[in-house]
């Protein structure tokens, strides 16, 4: 097995960027979902409410993150001197607010008042407890810091779909190849090149899944979670991939060599 593809998601909820190698450092994948949309209320917000979200494009300049908001132009992100607490789920964060005129063009896009807001280092989030005994920091990701998905899973999935989906659909960071379809399942520590990875939870799947990541819409017919519902549903939700955590800093590369160290 290997590294198919490598993805960072620079801001919550935004499109993703396809990388040939990350670092992974104490958050995870260096600069993945250290920033994130809040509402007036301080609450985040994603495109399971706003699926339009999905056709702001994110890049990343020399170290900077950079929006293309449709109609709105590009715009840097970078953190004010504005502090606030904000909440993910049911975490509240101390971060930082951007700059106005980028929240103000974000706000025009959206029809509503919204803002970003950038967790810097001194914040601390930490891993769900029930899942992860070690007291560990993830960023905005939903509750860890690595989706791990299988290549061949999608293939199996894309066979009962009348019109295929693409593997954005499910946000990984990491896609693996050489494995059959759903041995996922049954992973529980992974060696990536000279990186361990310990697989914790499956990763319950939500509405997200049906936004096609160009249009920002939803499929009308719920797909691909409706057919996923039907054959992937635990006790956990309706199952596709796995979330991980990393026991070192290190740096990951498309092409590294996948390993199972362990299974359940």
């Amino acid at each position: 097995m290997n590294v198919h593809s490598l993805w960072v998601y620079p801001v919550k909820s935004l499109a993703g960027v396809a990388v040939q190698e990350f670092v992974l450092d104490d958050f995870g994948p260096a600069g993945d979902r250290r920033w994130m949309i809040i509402d007036e209320d301080r609450n985040f917000v994603t495109q399971r409410s706003q699926p339009e979200l999905a056709t702001i494009r994110v890049s990343r300049v020399d170290g900077d993150v950079e929006v293309e908001i449709p109609g709105q132009g590009r715009h840097l992100l970078r953190p004010g001197k504005g502090s606030l607490r904000a909440l993910v789920w049911r975490d509240w964060v101390q971060v930082l607010v951007a700059q106005p005129e980028v929240n103000e063009a974000l706000s025009r896009f959206c029809g509503k008042p919204r803002r970003f807001v950038f967790m810097p280092d001194q914040s601390f989030r930490r891993v769900d407890a029930s899942r992860v005994r070690d007291l560990r920091r993830v960023s905005f990701a939903d509750g860890f810091p690595l989706l791990i998905t299988n290549r061949a899973s999608l293939e199996e999935l894309n066979g009962r779909l009348d019109t295929p989906v693409e593997m954005r659909r499910f946000r990984p960071n990491m896609v693996v190849d050489g494995a059959g379809p759903w041995e996922e399942d049954h992973w529980r520590a992974l060696g990536v090149g000279d990186i361990s990875l310990d697989l914790v939870k499956p990763c319950s799947r939500c509405v997200m899944t049906t936004v096609d990541p160009d249009a920002g819409v939803k499929d009308g017919s719920v797909q691909p979670l409706r057919t996923l519902s039907q054959y992937r549903r635990t006790e956990d939700g309706v199952i596709f991939g796995m979330n991980a955590i990393h026991e070192s800093a290190g740096r990951v590369r498309v092409g590294d060599p996948v390993t199972i160290t362990k299974t359940e």
